[in-house]
Protein backbone atom coordinates (compact mmCIF):
# COMPACT_ATOMS: atom_id res chain seq x y z
CA UNK A 1 0.00 0.00 0.00
CA UNK A 2 1.44 3.47 -1.06
CA UNK A 3 -0.24 5.15 1.91
CA UNK A 4 -0.82 4.80 5.64
CA UNK A 5 -4.00 2.80 6.71
CA UNK A 6 -5.45 1.93 10.11
CA UNK A 7 -4.56 -1.92 11.15
CA UNK A 8 -7.21 -4.46 12.51
CA UNK A 9 -5.72 -3.92 15.92
CA UNK A 10 -5.72 0.39 15.74
CA UNK A 11 -9.33 0.15 14.42
CA UNK A 12 -12.18 1.55 16.55
CA UNK A 13 -15.72 3.54 15.89
CA UNK A 14 -17.38 2.63 12.61
CA UNK A 15 -13.92 0.87 11.32
CA UNK A 16 -13.81 -1.37 13.76
CA UNK A 17 -16.84 -2.39 12.84
CA UNK A 18 -16.70 -2.61 9.26
CA UNK A 19 -13.55 -4.98 10.05
CA UNK A 20 -15.11 -7.07 12.09
CA UNK A 21 -17.90 -7.61 9.52
CA UNK A 22 -15.64 -8.00 6.89
CA UNK A 23 -13.83 -10.55 8.96
CA UNK A 24 -16.73 -12.47 9.90
CA UNK A 25 -18.38 -12.47 6.05
CA UNK A 26 -14.72 -12.95 4.41
CA UNK A 27 -12.48 -14.77 6.77
CA UNK A 28 -10.31 -11.83 6.64
CA UNK A 29 -10.10 -7.97 6.15
CA UNK A 30 -9.71 -7.09 2.30
CA UNK A 31 -6.93 -4.46 1.04
CA UNK A 32 -9.76 -2.51 -0.27
CA UNK A 33 -11.13 -1.85 3.47
CA UNK A 34 -7.31 -0.92 4.41
CA UNK A 35 -7.35 1.57 1.09
CA UNK A 36 -10.40 3.43 2.82
CA UNK A 37 -9.38 3.26 6.37
CA UNK A 38 -8.79 6.55 6.49
CA UNK A 39 -12.03 7.48 5.76
CA UNK A 40 -14.22 4.83 6.80
CA UNK A 41 -17.35 6.77 5.69
CA UNK A 42 -16.14 6.98 2.32
CA UNK A 43 -15.92 2.80 2.45
CA UNK A 44 -19.71 2.38 4.31
CA UNK A 45 -20.98 4.94 1.50
CA UNK A 46 -19.20 2.93 -1.69
CA UNK A 47 -20.18 -0.20 -0.17
CA UNK A 48 -23.81 1.30 0.12
CA UNK A 49 -23.86 2.52 -3.13
CA UNK A 50 -22.47 -0.92 -4.46
CA UNK A 51 -25.18 -2.55 -2.63
CA UNK A 52 -28.18 -0.76 -3.79
CA UNK A 53 -27.11 -1.17 -7.57
CA UNK A 54 -25.61 -5.20 -6.86
CA UNK A 55 -28.90 -5.84 -5.19
CA UNK A 56 -30.62 -5.19 -8.83
CA UNK A 57 -28.60 -7.74 -10.54
CA UNK A 58 -27.82 -11.53 -10.84
CA UNK A 59 -25.03 -12.16 -8.73
CA UNK A 60 -23.24 -13.53 -12.29
CA UNK A 61 -24.12 -10.92 -14.40
CA UNK A 62 -23.18 -8.24 -11.72
CA UNK A 63 -19.81 -9.74 -11.41
CA UNK A 64 -18.80 -10.09 -14.97
CA UNK A 65 -19.80 -6.82 -16.02
CA UNK A 66 -17.59 -5.58 -12.81
CA UNK A 67 -15.26 -8.08 -14.49
CA UNK A 68 -14.74 -6.44 -17.44
CA UNK A 69 -14.85 -3.64 -16.25
CA UNK A 70 -11.58 -4.33 -14.28
CA UNK A 71 -9.95 -6.18 -17.32
CA UNK A 72 -10.45 -2.99 -19.44
CA UNK A 73 -8.84 -0.88 -16.50
CA UNK A 74 -6.40 -3.33 -16.07
CA UNK A 75 -6.76 -3.55 -12.27
CA UNK A 76 -5.06 -6.98 -10.56
CA UNK A 77 -6.83 -6.33 -7.20
CA UNK A 78 -10.12 -6.64 -9.04
CA UNK A 79 -10.07 -9.01 -11.20
CA UNK A 80 -8.77 -11.56 -8.38
CA UNK A 81 -11.38 -10.33 -6.40
CA UNK A 82 -14.60 -10.88 -8.47
CA UNK A 83 -12.95 -13.83 -10.61
CA UNK A 84 -12.85 -15.10 -6.97
CA UNK A 85 -16.60 -14.39 -6.13
CA UNK A 86 -17.44 -16.38 -9.64
CA UNK A 87 -15.46 -19.23 -8.41
CA UNK A 88 -16.74 -19.69 -5.21
CA UNK A 89 -20.02 -19.30 -6.97
CA UNK A 90 -19.84 -22.31 -8.89
CA UNK A 91 -17.28 -21.12 -12.47
CA UNK A 92 -14.66 -23.30 -12.70
CA UNK A 93 -11.29 -21.93 -12.92
CA UNK A 94 -11.10 -23.09 -16.75
CA UNK A 95 -13.88 -20.93 -17.96
CA UNK A 96 -12.50 -18.21 -15.62
CA UNK A 97 -9.14 -18.21 -17.32
CA UNK A 98 -10.87 -18.23 -20.89
CA UNK A 99 -12.99 -15.30 -19.98
CA UNK A 100 -10.09 -13.33 -18.86
CA UNK A 101 -7.64 -14.72 -21.97
CA UNK A 102 -11.18 -13.37 -24.31
CA UNK A 103 -14.47 -13.88 -22.83
CA UNK A 104 -16.06 -13.59 -26.56
CA UNK A 105 -14.56 -17.06 -26.83
CA UNK A 106 -15.10 -18.68 -23.09
CA UNK A 107 -18.65 -20.28 -24.01
CA UNK A 108 -20.54 -17.26 -22.88
CA UNK A 109 -24.17 -17.03 -24.28
CA UNK A 110 -24.51 -14.04 -26.06
CA UNK A 111 -26.61 -11.52 -23.85
CA UNK A 112 -23.47 -12.39 -21.54
CA UNK A 113 -20.69 -11.17 -24.60
CA UNK A 114 -22.61 -8.10 -25.03
CA UNK A 115 -23.10 -7.33 -21.46
CA UNK A 116 -19.46 -7.93 -21.22
CA UNK A 117 -18.60 -5.82 -24.55
CA UNK A 118 -20.54 -3.05 -23.15
CA UNK A 119 -18.81 -2.86 -20.14
CA UNK A 120 -15.50 -2.85 -21.47
CA UNK A 121 -16.27 0.45 -23.67
CA UNK A 122 -17.74 1.91 -20.21
CA UNK A 123 -14.86 1.57 -19.05
CA UNK A 124 -12.19 2.29 -21.40
CA UNK A 125 -14.26 4.84 -23.20
CA UNK A 126 -17.59 6.20 -22.28
CA UNK A 127 -17.39 9.47 -24.36
CA UNK A 128 -17.32 7.26 -27.58
CA UNK A 129 -20.36 5.46 -26.20
CA UNK A 130 -23.21 5.70 -29.17
CA UNK A 131 -26.83 4.57 -29.40
CA UNK A 132 -25.63 1.49 -31.39
CA UNK A 133 -24.02 0.63 -28.16
CA UNK A 134 -27.59 0.71 -25.90
CA UNK A 135 -29.19 -0.76 -29.20
CA UNK A 136 -26.96 -4.16 -28.92
CA UNK A 137 -27.93 -4.44 -25.70
CA UNK A 138 -31.57 -4.11 -26.06
CA UNK A 139 -31.44 -6.87 -29.25
CA UNK A 140 -30.13 -9.31 -26.75
CA UNK A 141 -33.28 -8.75 -24.79
CA UNK A 142 -32.30 -6.12 -21.77
CA UNK A 143 -34.37 -3.35 -20.61
CA UNK A 144 -33.46 -0.07 -20.58
CA UNK A 145 -33.16 -0.25 -16.48
CA UNK A 146 -31.24 -3.41 -16.80
CA UNK A 147 -28.58 -1.25 -19.17
CA UNK A 148 -28.50 1.75 -16.51
CA UNK A 149 -27.51 -0.84 -14.01
CA UNK A 150 -24.58 -2.61 -16.27
CA UNK A 151 -23.26 0.77 -16.53
CA UNK A 152 -23.71 2.12 -13.20
CA UNK A 153 -21.33 -1.25 -12.14
CA UNK A 154 -18.66 -0.28 -14.97
CA UNK A 155 -18.67 3.00 -14.19
CA UNK A 156 -18.63 2.40 -10.17
CA UNK A 157 -15.21 -0.05 -10.88
CA UNK A 158 -14.03 2.37 -12.74
CA UNK A 159 -14.11 4.63 -9.70
CA UNK A 160 -12.96 1.64 -7.51
CA UNK A 161 -10.02 -0.14 -9.53
CA UNK A 162 -8.83 3.45 -10.04
CA UNK A 163 -8.10 4.01 -6.59
CA UNK A 164 -6.86 0.50 -5.56
CA UNK A 165 -4.20 1.25 -8.30
CA UNK A 166 -3.22 4.73 -7.81
CA UNK A 167 -2.89 3.92 -3.71
CA UNK A 168 -1.10 0.10 -4.38
CA UNK A 169 -3.87 -1.93 -3.14
CA UNK A 170 -2.48 -5.48 -3.49
CA UNK A 171 -4.25 -9.15 -4.14
CA UNK A 172 -5.63 -10.50 -0.71
CA UNK A 173 -4.37 -13.46 0.25
CA UNK A 174 -7.69 -15.13 -0.11
CA UNK A 175 -6.76 -15.24 -4.17
CA UNK A 176 -3.36 -16.05 -3.85
CA UNK A 177 -3.68 -19.21 -5.67
CA UNK A 178 -6.38 -18.21 -7.64
CA UNK A 179 -3.83 -15.74 -8.60
CA UNK A 180 -1.07 -18.34 -9.24
CA UNK A 181 -3.31 -19.87 -11.64
CA UNK A 182 -4.41 -17.15 -13.89
CA UNK A 183 -1.26 -15.14 -13.52
CA UNK A 184 -0.36 -15.44 -17.10
CA UNK A 185 -4.15 -14.14 -18.29
CA UNK A 186 -4.18 -11.35 -15.82
CA UNK A 187 -4.26 -7.61 -17.00
CA UNK A 188 -2.05 -6.19 -17.11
Amino acid sequence: MFIATVSEEEADGKLREIYEGDQQNFGFVPDHAKVFSLRPDVLAAWRGFQGSIRGHMRLRRYELVTLASARSLGCRYCQLAHGAVLANNGMDVAQLRAILNDFHDAELDPEEVAIMDFACKVARSADQMTQADTDALRAVGLTDTEILDITMVAAMRCFASNTFDALGAGPDTATAELERQLADVLHP
